[in-house]
């Protein structure tokens, strides 16, 4: 069993921060072969911040329901929580990255403000 979620998650996330690591990115796309449905395919083909996070909080969902379907006796029970705690750190990190993102576009907007409060354009 491999972590289909995180490997996904770096496929979205590689188009939609523009990261060109081809390595990767082809290492990522064996990883998932046979797996893209789902949460996956929607992570894997995300195009923004917010089409990951929506499948993220899916691909949460859908593990947190294997594990309360799972005895704990089972062999896959320990990996599959690891897989969980990875995959909500993972959503941490990716609710970070929008918070970062919208406070560079909100200091755009202060700084584009003092600049014609500075240098103010005549119509």
């Amino acid at each position: 069993m491999s972590c289909h979620e995180i490997e996904a998650l770096r496929l979205g996330l590689m188009s939609v921060l523009g990261v060109g690591d081809d390595s990767a990115r082809e290492h990522a796309e064996k990883e998932l072969e046979g797996h893209l449905e789902g949460p996956i395919r929607g992570l894997a083909e995300a195009g923004s911040l917010a089409e990951v996070q929506r499948h993220l909080d899916a691909a949460l969902v859908d593990l947190e329901e294997s594990i309360a379907a799972m005895d704990s006796d089972d062999p896959e029970y320990g990996y599959t929580r690891g897989r969980l705690l990875a995959v909500r750190d993972a959503e941490r990190a990716v609710a970070r990255l929008s918070v970062q993102g919208e406070s560079i576009v909100d200091g755009l907007g202060d700084a584009h403000d003092t600049l014609h409060e500075t240098f103010p354009v005549e119509e």
